[in-house]
């Protein structure tokens, strides 16, 4: 508090000391405009900004916007001009390439743990939420590890620490997703990676008709050399990216998770693409947990009222999958998910969009989001409208991700926003106990574990990245 008071009193007489050279010497400022300058360098950029932000508020405000439509412009000459060139490149890798090189290097956490950094130097070019570097998903098949990008390219190492490199694998993923899906926005790619014994199982955001999507998933028998995929999985409806009821479309609330449930059956998540009301429809996969038959293809809803389901983790011992999805501005969820309950054929409620701990984008003041309210309320309880509660509510948001179990109820979660890892426990009530936060210091798009060590998939740099948790 008494720094905060330091603070306030510095700005406070530095501002009364300008004033005052300027009443006193403003004639002679006005004329020497080299005074003038030197006046102004008394202060920092810092310290500008403050003063412009408590005594001179409406020009603060006028340059913070004329800043952000530069940002915007900028931004959005990147991806309309350049991301497709991005996505062009990436692909190049798969007909010109067998390897991509690898490099190696360590990073101390903010806990003091060790992770190993194994940046892709090459290939994983064009991102999902960051247009660069590349986003990527990993997995294990034996004592292998594979990565693959969101653009498509799926690579193995047989020792990460030994080989400085990733061998591609030639598929025919791309005749399901291609160039032609990646340059209408990068937010359309593929989602996750899940291998189980000999079989590979890929999920993506498939154009079902021209600009209606959905999330699907193909699968194939793996081999290193090339595998054949094959669709598993294709809703029969699609969300519009133009013609839709409420004008809003955004496929990075596509979900796409996929887990093993049983031998005969896997588990994939499905956002609601911004189709708000269709979480709450029992007709639709859009906003829902699926469980899906490897063999026939055919699904059966298993939870609703998700809004972007992407972590997902079956703890069978215990009975219950943990659940972890994307709030609006706010309201990230951890949810549980009782195995007993889905097997009765029940199908649980979590509640979006009618009940959220979190806002519409721009909260409640916001004359565009009026009647998102009226139709949308987020009501600040599950429990009292008959849904659910979450475990866990993040406001703000932290960008929740992937979620493994490292010990006895004992589990992690990565962030993307906060860059980090959350550590946390359940009691025998099931209720969350002794939240650790890890700064990992990049997005955290992905987690998996092995042979107690955790498998990263960093965002910023494009890299793998290894905790060993002994």
């Amino acid at each position: 508090m008494k720094k905060s008071y330091k603070i306030t009193f510095f700005y406070l007489v530095s501002f009364l000391i300008t004033i005052y050279l300027f009443l006193a010497f403003g004639e002679k400022l006005k004329r020497d405009n080299e005074a003038l300058k030197y006046l102004k360098s008394l202060f920092s950029y810092e310290q500008k900004q403050t003063i412009k932000k408590y005594f001179f508020p409406y020009k603060y405000s006028s340059e913070l916007n004329t800043l952000v439509k530069t940002y915007q412009k900028q931004i959005a000459f990147f991806e309309d001009e350049i991301y497709p060139q991005l996505v062009k490149l990436e692909l190049s890798y798969n007909d010109s390439l067998d390897k991509l090189k690898i490099t190696r290097s360590k990073i101390k956490l903010s806990n003091n743990q060790i992770l190993n950094k194994y940046k892709i130097e090459d290939g994983f070019v064009a991102g999902i939420h960051n247009l660069f570097p590349g986003s990527g998903y990993i997995d294990f098949y034996e004592n292998r590890i594979l990565v693959l990008s969101s653009r498509g390219i799926l690579t193995y190492t047989d020792d990460i620490d030994e080989n400085h490199y990733l061998k591609i694998i030639k598929t025919n993923i791309n005749e399901y997703i291609n160039i032609k899906q990646f340059e209408k926005k990068s937010w359309f790619s593929l989602k996750d990676l899940f291998i189980q014994d000999n079989k590979i199982f890929i999920s993506y955001t498939e154009e079902i008709e021209e600009n209606c999507w959905n999330t699907s998933v193909i699968y194939g028998d793996i081999n290193l050399e090339s595998i054949k995929f094959k669709k598993l999985f294709s809703a029969n409806e699609c969300v519009h990216s133009i013609k839709n009821i409420d004008n809003q479309f955004n496929a990075l609330q596509s979900g796409g998770k996929i887990i093993l449930f049983d031998d005969k059956n896997i588990l994939l998540s499905i956002g609601d693409y911004r189709s708000r009301f269709l979480a709450q429809d029992r007709q639709s996969v859009n906003g829902k947990i699926i469980k899906i038959n490897i063999e026939s293809g055919n699904y059966k809803i298993i939870s609703m009222g998700h809004r972007n389901p992407q972590g997902l983790y079956y703890d069978e011992k215990h009975g219950i999958i943990i659940e972890a999805e994307h709030g609006p501005m706010g309201g990230d969820e951890i949810n549980l998910i009782s195995v007993n309950k889905i097997k009765n054929n029940e199908i649980l409620n979590y509640g979006w969009p009618v009940s959220s701990y979190g806002e519409h984008y721009g909260g409640k003041k916001a004359k565009k989001n009026i009647k998102d309210y009226e139709k949308y309320p987020l009501y600040k309880s599950h429990s009292e409208h008959g849904f659910i509660e979450p475990l866990k509510s993040f406001v703000p948001s932290i960008g929740i991700m992937s979620v493994v179990k490292v010990g006895e109820k004992k589990y992690v979660i990565g962030s993307a926003k906060t860059k980090a890892l959350y550590f946390f426990e359940l009691n025998e009530q099931n209720k969350i106990v002794n939240i650790n936060k890890i700064e990992v210091y990049e997005r955290v798009r992905d987690i998996k574990l092995k042979k107690n060590k955790l498998y990263l998939f960093l965002e910023n740099t494009a890299s793998i990245g290894v905790i060993n948790l002994n």
